[in-house]
């Protein structure tokens, strides 16, 4: 989905870059790209200070249906009925849905002749829970979500890769 938007309604705030301190999923400190990675914090300036809030901006996100890539995984491995994280294991499908992504990135790219693509919003700042909510979309971050089978339920499973589109301060 591509979509113009505001930049009013782009929240933003030098502590979300913060964010990639906090613990995860055998990740104690945090992301190990923190500061390390070229794209990641605190590397990045905030959004406003990377793209021209004063020409079109435009929103870029990729609906990905992570439960039924995770119910195939379920099918193909029962060696894993154990550890069902592994089903949702990023690694597996985030590689599928970001081709999704790219393409949708060089789309939105063509058609409204942008010369910056942000492909990491939370590194620049940008609270992208409130901006998916402000857009109606409602992000949910538990992880890995609840896969359940009946009434194929796990279609609920839904991931958002979400980047911006517009252009630099130069331009």
């Amino acid at each position: 989905m591509i979509e113009k938007i505001e930049p009013e309604i782009i929240l933003y705030d030098s502590k979300i870059q913060d964010l990639c301190k906090n613990e995860y999923y055998k990740h104690p400190n945090g992301c190990p790209n923190l500061g390390k990675k070229e794209g990641c914090p605190p590397n990045q300036p905030m959004i406003n200070r990377f793209l021209n809030f004063e020409k079109d901006l435009y929103i870029i996100y990729t609906q990905f249906n992570v439960g039924e890539f995770a119910e195939r995984m379920r099918l193909k491995h029962p060696e894993w009925s154990e550890h069902p994280r592994q089903w949702y294991n990023p690694r597996i499908w985030q590689p599928q849905a970001r081709k999704l992504h790219h393409t949708e990135q060089a789309k939105a790219t063509k058609e409204n002749n942008l010369t910056k693509i942000v492909s990491s919003p939370e590194a620049h700042s940008v609270n992208v829970t409130e901006l998916m909510k402000n857009l109606g979309i409602t992000l949910k971050w538990e992880w890995p979500p609840e896969h359940i089978v009946e009434n194929q339920k796990y279609l609920n499973n839904i991931v958002y890769l979400v980047s911006f589109g517009g252009h630099g301060l130069d331009a």
